[in-house]
């Protein structure tokens, strides 16, 4: 395993600077010490500095064999003497070779007052060793709380992953069944229609599941699949059902959840236009409003109509899901206010840079689609 300071140049250049500069101070100490001039003092201590720098670096191959978590104290406190002991006694004993080397070439003065300036060595070399190891263990604790958090983070995506994957798997049999019923409905009254609702429905289903397996798709494409649902609805509902979608290109651009308005949609036809006999038109709306999204469904709805408990699975749905993407970044409230039924959906706005033109359904394109 290598280093962490050697894996990267920028790394080893600061800390071979700041063992410079520890060098640096060793040559003060040594000037005092035995009396030599800086010159020499430096060319004395500088070398040795940096020798012991790498020596300390295996500070850190101790630190990760003998974690805190796995190690009694006593063995730490043992092996930490040990090792800084080693390492200091290989540091004075190359130092008394590189002096002696020096002194016999007449670059320095012979060091009669060598014990000394060892002895300082040998502390010096004790603590750095020390402080070295400390910083390791340091670094290691830094190093395992990071990667705990990551975990932790990762599993909280995968939880929200698995979570988005389950509600939308409840949305694909709720629409298949209520189609189902329908065209079950027709083929006694109106065979013709039945097959018309069959082709319809086969191009819907295949268009949500490739929309279904992305992550995030523009809302010009959602409207664009709400308008095959409502081209569907219909065969069955004929001139009862109209719809009248107003979403704006800039609206039309931020990306949504996949199959989010769908459920909506379904329930104001299902339990909105489905139980007025004249019928009605659902409307759907959206406006960016800074960096909120905001899309708006309404439908009028008959104030003697079955009631259900609960918001039902749509809703409930598309509110799960808001939740698990945006959290309190996104709201959903739902309601009826003089005779309509309104869904209104707030969430964070996020632009579709990745789509080219060309892969893009515009809002008008959708409503096109809708009306035919």
């Amino acid at each position: 395993m290598m280093h962490p300071i050697l894996a990267r140049s920028a790394r080893l250049a600061l800390y071979l600077a700041l063992w410079l500069a520890i060098g640096a101070l060793l040559a003060v100490l040594l000037a005092v010490q035995i009396g030599l001039r800086w010159a020499p003092a430096a060319l004395l201590a500088l070398p040795i500095a940096i020798l012991y720098a790498f020596v300390c670096l295996s500070a850190w191959y101790v630190s990760r064999g003998m974690p805190l978590a796995a190690t009694g104290a006593i063995q730490i406190v043992a092996t930490a003497l040990t090792a800084s002991s080693i390492a200091s006694a290989m540091w004075v004993f190359a130092a008394r070779l590189w002096a002696d080397w020096l002194s016999r070439r007449g670059i320095i003065p012979p060091l009669e007052r060598a014990a000394g300036a060892y002895a300082l060595l040998s502390a010096l070399g004790l603590l750095l060793y020390l402080l070295s190891l400390s910083i390791s263990y340091l670094a290691a604790i830094f190093e395992r709380t990071r990667e705990t958090e990551r975990r932790e983070l990762q599993v909280q995506v995968l939880a929200r992953e698995a979570e988005l994957r389950m509600l939308r798997a409840q949305i694909d049999p709720h629409f298949l069944f209520n189609c189902l019923h329908s065209i079950s409905a027709l083929t006694a009254s109106n065979a013709a229609a039945a097959r018309q609702m069959c082709v319809l429905l086969a191009d819907f289903l295949r268009e949500s599941l490739a929309l279904g397996i992305e992550d995030r798709i523009s809302l010009a494409r959602e409207i664009a699949l709400v308008g095959r649902f409502l081209a569907v609805e219909r065969v069955r509902f004929g001139a009862r059902l109209a719809d009248a979608i107003a979403v704006p290109d800039e609206a039309g651009c931020c990306l949504v959840p996949p199959l989010l308005l769908l459920p909506l949609v379904e329930n104001a036809v299902t339990h909105g236009v489905a139980h007025m006999l004249e019928g009605g038109t659902v409307s759907v709306s959206a406006a960016r409003i800074g960096s909120r999204l905001q899309i708006t469904v309404q439908n009028p709805c008959d104030p003697d109509r079955p009631r259900r408990a609960g918001g039902g699975v749509g809703l409930t749905n598309v509110q799960a899901r808001l939740t698990a993407l945006h959290g309190s970044d996104a709201r959903l409230t739902a309601g009826e206010r003089d005779g309509m039924w309104h869904v209104e959906m707030i969430m964070p706005a996020t632009d579709d840079r990745g789509s080219t033109p060309g892969q893009q359904t515009t809002a008008r394109e959708a409503s096109a689609l809708a009306g035919s």
